[in-house]
């Protein structure tokens, strides 16, 4: 990450605040002779909340930790003109008339949209509702978790939907917006008209009064409240990022001609861009899905697992070794034990390491973790087949990205499994592409082609040989 030096009060500062399902974090950003320079200033943790058998976030130590930062930000001196915030996909709040949140935030790993889906699937079968989306199949697609409020009666009072980050924006300004990466993600959002699809929420009973116009990422919320702008310690304006990770992720991967990339993280996505959505019949049997990027283009990729499994197996060692020492391990430790990571059971397992040995047999920690990296690489392979097949281009370089492209091993056999060339970085993926969005909204940055070739130039990019 470029740091601070030569910096000049005469820079416009940005601050991207990108939330994952484990951490925060606050990154302060200025462009100086075509190169981005970052740093980060401030860090917390996430994590899910388990009450009564049921998930949820905890939105308000959420919002806290955001505020913190900020006004770290403007103790230090480094106090931003631009704010944007971006999390992950699906999850959401609901306000009432007064403007007040309904109960309290669920996560997305909680059960209750699972519950629901023969329901929902007799309201509309799956098969039309990707035709008409473009979304794959999850069981903790927004659409399903809205449909289980409206089952039990949490949409009654509800008079404001907003996916969280949008949520967050709004207590920051006090003004609604909902972005449209983030809205794709919910499976309610149709593919040709990029609009709310308004015969899912007639078939399903949701009042249309929730869902209102998308703004494009780039877009102006608002300058913080009075009350916020003291607390912190200056005004700021608030841009819309991509405010979906993944979507921020990859706006500052170098490709270029549709070549794929990889966002390797909690979560690993593997796709391409695409300027239309794909929803055919070889689409919906992979269960690739159409998720938005600017300007009304897609992300055409497999939402597969990714590192959630070695963290939880890192967690239940008692954070014993590090991910690094996992890796170590694991090089000198291999198996030819193979998981199917499509299996809803490593979603949100009582035990992760329980769950794998329930089809391995019993292994040391090395073997474990060399199991999850090799079940990884082998499900991108068989992913990228799909992709080539389903979009006929075949390609021979992959461009990974975000957290876990830091992991050797996990490079070497996915190059080995693929046969593919793997570009690699940068690692902050998702806090430069929410950056790249601000300055495109501001018209310091002129489109995406200028601000991948500014990403190319400012970071890191490596390269592993098949």
């Amino acid at each position: 990450m470029k740091n601070f030096s030569n910096y000049s009060s005469d820079n416009l500062r940005y601050l991207a605040v990108d939330i994952g399902a484990s951490s925060g974090r606050h990154i302060v950003a200025y462009l100086q002779d075509g190169v981005l320079r970052m740093q980060e200033i401030y860090r917390f943790r996430n994590g899910v909340t388990e009450r009564n058998g049921r998930l949820y976030w905890d939105a308000d130590n959420l919002f806290s930790e955001i505020v913190a930062g900020l006004k770290k930000a403007g103790e230090m001196g480094l106090a931003p003109q631009y704010v944007g915030i971006d999390t992950w996909a699906v999850d959401y709040v609901l306000l009432d008339k007064s403007d007040r949140r309904i109960g309290d935030v669920f996560a997305y790993r909680d059960k209750r949209g699972a519950d629901v889906k023969g329901k929902a699937h007799a309201v509309m079968p799956f098969p039309e509702l990707y035709r008409r989306t473009g979304i794959q199949y999850a069981p903790f697609n927004t659409l399903y978790q809205l449909y289980d409020d409206r089952l039990t009666g949490k949409l009654n009072e509800a008079r404001t939907f907003l996916m969280l980050p949008d949520y967050f924006h709004f207590l920051l300004t006090g003004v609604k917006k909902q972005e449209y990466t983030n809205a794709t993600s919910t499976g309610m959002v149709n593919a040709d008209t990029h609009r709310w699809d308004e015969e899912i929420l007639s078939r399903f009973s949701l009042p249309s009064y929730l869902f209102g116009e998308l703004s494009q990422p780039g877009t102006v919320v608002g300058r913080f409240t009075p009350e916020i702008a003291k607390q912190v310690g200056y005004d700021a304006t608030v841009i819309l990022p991509a405010t979906h990770d993944t979507a921020s992720a990859v706006l500052a991967a170098p490709v270029s001609d549709g070549a794929p990339y990889l966002s390797s993280g909690t979560w690993s996505l593997l796709g391409k861009e695409v300027p239309a959505a794909i929803t055919g019949e070889k689409a919906l049997a992979c269960n690739y899905s159409n998720e938005g990027s600017v300007k009304n283009a897609f992300r055409f990729q497999k939402n597969i697992i990714g590192l959630w499994m070695i963290q939880q197996v890192k967690k239940e060692l008692g954070d014993k070794y590090s991910f690094a020492e996992l890796a170590e391990m694991a090089r000198r430790e291999r198996t030819d034990c193979v998981l199917d990571l499509s299996d809803p059971c490593y979603l949100a397992p009582e035990s992760m390491i329980g769950e794998i040995e329930r089809k391995t047999g019993k292994l040391t920690p090395g073997a474990l973790s060399y199991v999850i990296f090799n079940s990884l690489a082998l499900t991108y392979k068989k992913a990228i087949e799909e992709l080539e097949e389903v979009t006929g281009v075949s390609c021979d370089t992959l461009h990974v990205i975000g957290g876990g492209c830091q992991n050797a091993l996990l490079n070497e056999l996915t190059a080995a499994h693929t046969g593919k060339k793997l570009t690699i970085g940068p690692v902050e993926a998702t806090a430069i592409g929410n950056i790249i969005a601000q300055m495109i909204g501001t018209g310091e940055i002129k489109d995406l082609t200028a601000a991948r070739e500014i990403v190319k130039r400012s970071f890191d990019i490596s390269e592993v040989i098949k």
